[in-house]
């Protein structure tokens, strides 16, 4: 926009040591979209508020402006960008995502009686708890109403 103080010097050395692009200064934009503060008098014009992102995720960025009209009780103008995440799909391998059982031994009928007897008995505390739970839920239900 105009001449860089001591202070904008700074910051862009300090950007640059942390690896940091000012979004600001990338996109082409009339003058009227750069200016974050604007004097009560409307002679100086300065761009005093920056959006910063880490190189990484430079690319997501597809646009940074300056709000005029937004009402913010503020003298500085609200500065927006807009921004598209690029997220990375997370791959697995086959051969994690598939469990085989090995159901082969299902065919010798003692070890399919003893599966049976096993997994009747795992489950048949829950089927119980549930039982006993509804067997509840109801009679606090008949209390209430009468």
């Amino acid at each position: 926009m105009g001449e860089r103080n001591e202070n904008a010097e700074r910051f862009a050395n300090l950007c640059a040591i942390n690896e940091l692009v000012i979004g600001d200064t990338i996109f082409p934009h009339k003058r009227i979209h750069k200016a974050t503060w604007i004097s009560p008098d409307h002679t100086t014009e300065n761009q005093i508020d920056d959006i910063c992102i880490t190189k990484n995720f430079r690319r997501s960025m597809e646009d940074v402006r300056t709000n005029i009209g937004a009402d913010i009780a503020s003298n500085h103008h609200l500065v927006v960008t807009k921004m598209e995440l690029k997220l990375k799909k997370h791959w697995t391998t086959r051969q994690a995502t598939l469990q085989r059982f090995n159901t082969a031994f299902l065919r010798d009928t003692d070890k399919l009686n003893e599966f049976q007897k096993t997994f009747n008995n795992r489950f048949q505390d829950l089927q119980d708890l549930v039982k006993k739970e509804k067997k509840n839920y109801y009679e606090g239900k008949l209390e209430r109403n009468q």
